[in-house]
Protein backbone atom coordinates (compact mmCIF):
# COMPACT_ATOMS: atom_id res chain seq x y z
CA UNK A 1 0.00 0.00 0.00
CA UNK A 2 2.46 2.30 0.98
CA UNK A 3 4.55 1.71 -2.51
CA UNK A 4 1.23 3.49 -3.96
CA UNK A 5 1.53 6.64 -2.30
CA UNK A 6 4.84 7.28 -3.09
CA UNK A 7 4.39 8.24 -7.04
CA UNK A 8 1.05 9.87 -6.11
CA UNK A 9 2.57 12.16 -3.36
CA UNK A 10 5.81 12.77 -5.87
CA UNK A 11 2.47 13.67 -8.62
CA UNK A 12 1.11 16.01 -6.10
CA UNK A 13 3.75 17.77 -4.73
CA UNK A 14 5.29 18.26 -8.35
CA UNK A 15 2.94 21.66 -9.14
CA UNK A 16 3.85 22.75 -5.12
CA UNK A 17 7.53 22.46 -6.13
CA UNK A 18 7.42 24.00 -9.20
CA UNK A 19 5.71 27.06 -7.69
CA UNK A 20 7.93 27.66 -4.93
CA UNK A 21 10.85 26.94 -7.38
CA UNK A 22 9.42 30.19 -9.82
CA UNK A 23 8.93 32.26 -6.59
CA UNK A 24 12.48 31.28 -5.27
CA UNK A 25 13.88 32.04 -8.73
CA UNK A 26 11.67 35.51 -9.00
CA UNK A 27 13.34 36.35 -5.50
CA UNK A 28 16.90 36.06 -6.71
CA UNK A 29 16.49 37.57 -10.30
CA UNK A 30 15.46 40.47 -8.12
CA UNK A 31 17.13 40.46 -4.66
CA UNK A 32 21.01 40.92 -6.44
CA UNK A 33 19.92 44.20 -8.61
CA UNK A 34 17.45 45.68 -5.52
CA UNK A 35 19.91 44.46 -3.05
CA UNK A 36 22.51 46.73 -5.44
CA UNK A 37 20.44 49.88 -5.32
CA UNK A 38 19.70 50.03 -1.64
CA UNK A 39 23.31 49.51 -0.77
CA UNK A 40 23.57 52.62 -3.06
CA UNK A 41 20.92 54.65 -1.11
CA UNK A 42 22.34 53.66 1.91
CA UNK A 43 25.32 55.15 0.93
CA UNK A 44 23.61 59.06 1.67
CA UNK A 45 24.95 60.08 4.82
CA UNK A 46 21.81 59.94 7.20
CA UNK A 47 20.74 56.55 5.75
CA UNK A 48 24.84 55.22 6.18
CA UNK A 49 24.39 56.24 10.09
CA UNK A 50 21.08 54.20 10.30
CA UNK A 51 22.83 51.34 8.74
CA UNK A 52 25.64 51.53 11.12
CA UNK A 53 23.31 51.55 13.79
CA UNK A 54 20.80 48.56 12.44
CA UNK A 55 24.69 46.60 12.43
CA UNK A 56 25.13 47.45 16.09
CA UNK A 57 21.48 45.66 17.25
CA UNK A 58 21.42 42.77 19.38
CA UNK A 59 19.74 39.74 17.85
CA UNK A 60 16.35 40.40 19.05
CA UNK A 61 16.09 44.06 18.14
CA UNK A 62 17.44 43.23 14.69
CA UNK A 63 14.86 40.38 14.33
CA UNK A 64 12.30 43.32 15.19
CA UNK A 65 14.05 45.12 12.61
CA UNK A 66 13.78 42.65 9.68
CA UNK A 67 10.03 42.51 10.60
CA UNK A 68 8.91 45.89 10.35
CA UNK A 69 8.55 46.42 6.36
CA UNK A 70 6.07 43.58 6.71
CA UNK A 71 4.35 45.27 9.19
CA UNK A 72 4.66 49.01 7.58
CA UNK A 73 3.09 47.23 4.10
CA UNK A 74 0.22 45.65 5.34
CA UNK A 75 -2.04 48.52 5.43
CA UNK A 76 -0.67 49.36 1.86
CA UNK A 77 -1.22 45.58 0.66
CA UNK A 78 -5.18 46.00 2.30
CA UNK A 79 -5.55 49.06 0.44
CA UNK A 80 -4.78 47.70 -3.11
CA UNK A 81 -7.11 44.77 -2.01
CA UNK A 82 -9.56 47.54 -1.14
CA UNK A 83 -8.88 49.20 -4.86
CA UNK A 84 -9.44 45.96 -6.55
CA UNK A 85 -12.57 44.89 -4.65
CA UNK A 86 -13.69 48.46 -5.89
CA UNK A 87 -13.14 47.78 -9.14
CA UNK A 88 -9.69 49.18 -9.66
CA UNK A 89 -7.88 46.48 -10.57
CA UNK A 90 -4.95 48.04 -12.48
CA UNK A 91 -4.21 50.43 -9.49
CA UNK A 92 -4.47 47.87 -7.05
CA UNK A 93 -2.08 45.41 -8.90
CA UNK A 94 0.33 48.22 -9.67
CA UNK A 95 -0.08 49.51 -5.81
CA UNK A 96 0.82 45.35 -5.19
CA UNK A 97 3.43 45.16 -7.59
CA UNK A 98 4.93 48.35 -6.08
CA UNK A 99 4.76 47.69 -1.87
CA UNK A 100 6.11 44.05 -3.44
CA UNK A 101 9.53 45.63 -4.85
CA UNK A 102 9.88 48.27 -2.59
CA UNK A 103 9.29 45.46 0.41
CA UNK A 104 11.90 43.17 -1.42
CA UNK A 105 14.64 45.62 -1.75
CA UNK A 106 14.19 46.87 1.92
CA UNK A 107 14.03 43.05 3.31
CA UNK A 108 17.11 42.49 1.69
CA UNK A 109 19.45 45.47 2.41
CA UNK A 110 18.09 44.39 6.24
CA UNK A 111 18.66 41.09 6.26
CA UNK A 112 22.14 41.85 5.18
CA UNK A 113 22.82 44.18 7.43
CA UNK A 114 21.26 42.36 10.28
CA UNK A 115 22.24 38.53 9.68
CA UNK A 116 25.65 38.47 11.37
CA UNK A 117 23.22 39.44 14.63
CA UNK A 118 20.06 37.03 13.63
CA UNK A 119 22.60 33.76 13.28
CA UNK A 120 23.89 34.09 17.24
CA UNK A 121 19.86 33.19 17.61
CA UNK A 122 20.41 29.39 17.50
CA UNK A 123 16.56 28.71 16.53
CA UNK A 124 17.27 30.62 13.24
CA UNK A 125 20.70 29.93 12.26
CA UNK A 126 18.87 25.82 12.30
CA UNK A 127 16.14 27.13 10.56
CA UNK A 128 18.29 29.44 8.21
CA UNK A 129 20.84 26.50 7.16
CA UNK A 130 17.95 24.20 6.90
CA UNK A 131 16.53 26.88 4.21
CA UNK A 132 19.49 27.26 2.16
CA UNK A 133 20.11 23.83 2.03
CA UNK A 134 16.40 23.07 1.17
CA UNK A 135 16.68 26.04 -1.29
CA UNK A 136 19.68 25.29 -3.46
CA UNK A 137 18.57 21.29 -3.29
CA UNK A 138 15.21 23.02 -5.23
CA UNK A 139 17.40 25.57 -7.47
CA UNK A 140 19.59 22.40 -8.73
CA UNK A 141 16.71 20.56 -9.30
CA UNK A 142 15.14 23.52 -11.35
CA UNK A 143 18.59 24.79 -13.27
CA UNK A 144 18.94 20.59 -14.37
CA UNK A 145 15.66 20.23 -15.91
CA UNK A 146 15.03 20.08 -19.54
CA UNK A 147 12.50 23.26 -19.46
CA UNK A 148 15.22 25.48 -17.62
CA UNK A 149 18.21 24.43 -20.53
CA UNK A 150 15.48 25.15 -23.05
CA UNK A 151 14.83 28.80 -21.61
CA UNK A 152 18.55 29.21 -21.25
CA UNK A 153 18.96 28.15 -24.72
CA UNK A 154 16.07 30.93 -25.91
CA UNK A 155 17.41 33.61 -23.85
CA UNK A 156 20.93 33.30 -25.74
CA UNK A 157 19.25 33.23 -29.26
CA UNK A 158 17.06 36.09 -28.31
CA UNK A 159 20.36 37.73 -27.37
CA UNK A 160 22.55 37.06 -30.23
CA UNK A 161 19.49 38.43 -32.39
CA UNK A 162 18.97 41.71 -30.66
CA UNK A 163 22.98 41.83 -31.32
CA UNK A 164 23.08 41.54 -35.10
Amino acid sequence: MLKLFKPLKRALLLPVRLLLALLILFEEWGYQPLTRLMARIGRLPVLRQLEWLITRLPPVAALAVLLLPALLLLPVKLLALLLIGNGRFGLGLSLVILAKLVGTAIVARLFQLTRPALLQLAWFASLYARWTIWKAGLLTWVRGSEMWRWGRLFKLRVRRYMRS
